[in-house]
Formats: C-alpha cells, sequence, structure tokens
C-alpha cells in the first residue's frame, strides 16, 4: 500500500539514496533486500509491474534487479538476488559484504518488460530467479482484476524463491500458482508446446527465465500474434562482438575511434574517456542504448525486438559492434 508521503520526483536517467533496511532468506543462494528512503518521509519514486533498478556497488559495479513488490508500494524498493557460480563480484558482494543499514546509490525503475494491462488474461511462466520480475505482475494483475496463471519452475522446491508470497495467493479467486520441481524425484521439464496452447483466448504470456527455457518460449509462441508475446533475459545469449576494425564518429563530442580486434565498442569508448551509461554489459539491462546516426549494427543484445534490430537506428554499446566500416553515434 502506498504512504501518505511526498512523492521523490525523478526521470529515468536519475540517481538516488536509498537504504538497505533489511536482508531475508528466501531459497538456496537466494536473498531478498529491501530498499527504503533516506527520508521517511518521502516516496520513492513510481514504477511499473515488470521494471528493474540498477545499483552502484564498490569498484564501478553497477547491476541492474527486477523490482519484485506490488508497485503500489512505493514507500520501498524489493530485489531479489541469486548467488551467481560465475559471479562477477556483483552477486558475490551482494550475498557476502552487504550489510542491513548500508546506504546505496541506485538508478531510478526503468522498464524494458512492462505489462499490457489491457489484456484480459496473464499467462506467467517463470525459470529460477526469474521468478523477481514476474510477482510484480502478479500483485498488478491482482490489483487490476485481471485473472491469472503462473507456471513456476526451478530445480527444486529449496531454489525456489518466494514460496511464502505465492502461496498467499493460492486461494484467491481468478489466480493459479502451478510450480514444477523438474529434479526431484519425478519431476518433468515443462511442456512449453502445452503451456501455449492452453492459452485462453487472447491471453497475453510473459516469460523470465534461463536461456534454453526462453528458446523453447520463443519457438512455441513464433504463431503468435507478437503483440501478446513478451519475454526478459537475464543472461547474454552470445558473446559481445570483438572483431573490430571499424571506426566509430561521436557526433556530439565530434571525436573519432578506431576499435580494435578483440576490443568490444564500449571498451574503446571507455578507453578515449567517453562516459556512455551502461550496467550489466550483456545487453540484457537496456541501460547502455544509443542512438545510431549512420552504419549498420552488429547487434548482440537480448533488449531489442528482431524489428527493432532491423531499424538499425539505436544500439547496446556494451555488447553491440558494426557490420559496416563505420558507425556514427550520437554520443
Amino acid at each position: 500500500m502506498n504512504h501518505p508521503l511526498t512523492p521523490v520526483t525523478a526521470t529515468e536517467t536519475d540517481t538516488l539514496q536509498v537504504r538497505l533496511r533489511a536482508t531475508t532468506y528466501e531459497a538456496s543462494n537466494i536473498l531478498g533486500f529491501e530498499l527504503v528512503p533516506l527520508d521517511a518521509t518521502t516516496n520513492l519514486p513510481a514504477f511499473t509491474a515488470g521494471a528493474h533498478i540498477e545499483l552502484h556497488l564498490p569498484g564501478g559495479m553497477r547491476r541492474s534487479y527486477s523490482l519484485l513488490n506490488d508497485p503500489q508500494e512505493t514507500h520501498r524498493y524489493c530485489i531479489g538476488v541469486n548467488l551467481d557460480a560465475h559471479s562477477r563480484g556483483g552477486s558475490r558482494y551482494m550475498h557476502e559484504q552487504l550489510r542491513t543499514g548500508t546506504v546505496l546509490t541506485i538508478g531510478t525503475p526503468r522498464n524494458l518488460f512492462a505489462m499490457d494491462e489491457s489484456s484480459p488474461f496473464n499467462v506467467i511462466i517463470a525459470g529460477g530467479i526469474g521468478i523477481t520480475p514476474i510477482l510484480s505482475m502478479i500483485a498488478r494483475s491482482q490489483t487490476l482484476g485481471t485473472p491469472w496463471r503462473l507456471h513456476y519452475v526451478a530445480r527444486t522446491r529449496e531454489h525456489a524463491g518466494f514460496l511464502s508470497l505465492l502461496d498467499s495467493y493460492q486461494c484467491q479467486p481468478a489466480s493459479e500458482v502451478l510450480l514444477r520441481f523438474d529434479q526431484e524425484p519425478g519431476g518433468q521439464m515443462l511442456d512449453m508446446n502445452t503451456v501455449i496452447e492452453e492459452l485462453p483466448a487472447n491471453a497475453h504470456v510473459y516469460a523470465c527465465g534461463p536461456a534454453p527455457m526462453l528458446a523453447a518460449y520463443e519457438k512455441a509462441t513464433a504463431e503468435l500474434p507478437p503483440e501478446r508475446v513478451h519475454r526478459e533475459y537475464f543472461a547474454a545469449q552470445q558473446a559481445a562482438a570483438t572483431d573490430g576494425s571499424y571506426t566509430v564518429t561521436l557526433a556530439r563530442s565530434q571525436r573519432t575511434l578506431t576499435i580494435a580486434p578483440g576490443q568490444t565498442l564500449l571498451e574503446g569508448l571507455l578507453a578515449i574517456g567517453a562516459e556512455p551509461t551502461f550496467s550489466c554489459q550483456q545487453g540484457v539491462c537496456g541501460t547502455c542504448e544509443v542512438r545510431v546516426m549512420e552504419g549498420t549494427p552488429d547487434h548482440r543484445d537480448m533488449v531489442l525486438s528482431d524489428t527493432e534490430k532491423a531499424a538499425n537506428d539505436r544500439m547496446m554499446v556494451c555488447c553491440s559492434g558494426a557490420l559496416s566500416p563505420w558507425l556514427v553515434l550520437d554520443l
């Protein structure tokens, strides 16, 4: 519920400071973090279901995490963090060093996985830590009175986060929670084709999870109207472009650089002192989007749709490169 407090006004490019109020154990290797305003008389900037925030961590690390709480709760932001076995420092810091009471700098919410609130029915598919943006969608569906069905897949019950929150929906009308633990005795993989075949009429379908699950999802939904199909990746599908041997002109600063073989576009930009905004460095969060004025990008991100990539008018500079001998960017 919203608190009757003074709202913080902010744009998507703003940062603000918050305090870590609480850390909770949610599942094996998954912790929940509750962030609140430093000033108890204010609310945080409003957000929409599916949104994420960027955390600024020590050593210049920036990591994006989905907001999992009800969008009505602007007195706090809640995120869930999985301890990644291949952590580059972000999730390990969050799990092992971050302490309650710590003040953190965060970016204001951005949404690349927004709900279509006109949908008559929401079918939602989550795998592992992909449950986090889904939880805010469930809460919003409840507020709107939109019927919904959740398919939640994890290796085991021990690895499934936020089950107590999901349990609270079990007896509520127009809601359905279907759990599947594929590595437990008798467990089976989710049949994505069956899930899609059983969609209610005109339902919208949302998915967030590991790459193999989303690959099956994209194949199963290929014949659906694209406006009814939504997905969010939390890891890169392919390596960053490092072929190099192209030039980049920065239109606003009137500088030109050459990207060498073995170098990413982002590395080249940082090397000359250009400072594009970036976070995940994998092309999944959308933070580093830059307008393309000339040239053809080699798109490697998981944010832009195929139609948006074909337009070649923007790119994610953290992972994408160039198919043409040059690029002109709005930097």
